[in-house]
């Protein structure tokens, strides 16, 4: 039985000042459980890993985007806050590479016990930069509904500073899916963020029908970035400073870890 699933739904972003603005775009996003990466590849024949295809996910688009093992990354990680490593299964919520090519503002690892209970939960974060930013949380696997809050440590939009908080929501995944993100300045309610999708089987037919009604997503989604960023700089919205870093410069990509215990 395969574990891994795809969530088929809408992105929703919704600015609340200096000037409003809001835009929504339907999209799927693969829900993997990383232990079945090859049997994925090997059952589907339009579906690879680390390989191009006509739709495929590559190591290398995240955690330490060299390639090397995200199982390890994820576990080193716990281990730095904490949380334990040993015996867990590892699902992370992400866009595929369709035709080579992919962009994911938000990737989320889902870590379970060996008694399936969430214990942690790791927000990814990319910038158009090449830049990404991971916050790792603890999780009490009581409630249904996950909360989490934390200080913005990375820039993401140029149009919103840095001095910023993030509020985190999340339903469990399961027959439904649900991400909310709230950020907040020191004056209220800057942006409302969220995306919500419907569960899928993770099969041959399921992912060619989600190509299908999707055909050219992943380039959809970083068009759609910077066409809604020209829609804000002609409302008047002015850009705030964004430091590249060094690192991003010389090898187009930095990485950091905020973690919260």
């Amino acid at each position: 039985m395969i574990n891994s699933c795809i969530y088929t739904g809408t992105v929703i972003h919704k600015r609340f000042k200096p000037k409003e603005h809001f835009f929504k775009y339907k999209v799927f996003s693969l829900f993997i459980d990383l232990s079945e990466l090859e049997i994925l590849s090997d059952k589907i024949s339009f579906f690879s890993l680390n390989r191009f295809n006509l739709i495929s996910f590559q190591e290398k688009d995240h955690g330490d985007r060299d390639g090397s093992s995200l199982v390890e990354w994820v576990k080193k990680n716990l281990k730095q806050n904490n949380i334990n490593s040993e015996n867990i299964k590892i699902k992370l919520l992400c866009y595929p590479r369709i035709l080579g090519y992919v962009f994911n503002p938000l990737s989320i690892f889902f870590v379970y016990d060996d008694q399936e209970q969430l214990i942690s939960i790791l927000y990814e974060v990319k910038n158009t930069f090449g830049e990404q930013h991971t916050y790792v949380f603890r999780v009490d696997d009581k409630n249904n509904l996950i909360k989490n809050n934390c200080s913005k440590k990375f820039h993401v939009s140029p149009f919103i500073e840095m001095d910023c908080q993030y509020f985190f929501k999340i339903l469990k995944p399961g027959d439904k899916l649900s991400v909310i993100i709230d950020q907040y300045d020191k004056d209220g309610k800057i942006l409302f963020a969220s995306q919500d999708g419907v569960r899928n089987d993770l099969n041959s037919k399921q992912l060619i029908k989600s190509y299908l009604k999707h055909p050219l997503m992943t380039l959809k989604i970083i068009s759609a970035i910077h066409f809604e960023a020209f829609k804000l700089w002609l409302k008047g919205i002015r850009l705030s400073l964004i430091h590249i870093s060094e690192p991003t410069r010389r090898r187009g990509i930095s990485y950091a870890v905020f973690c919260l215990k």
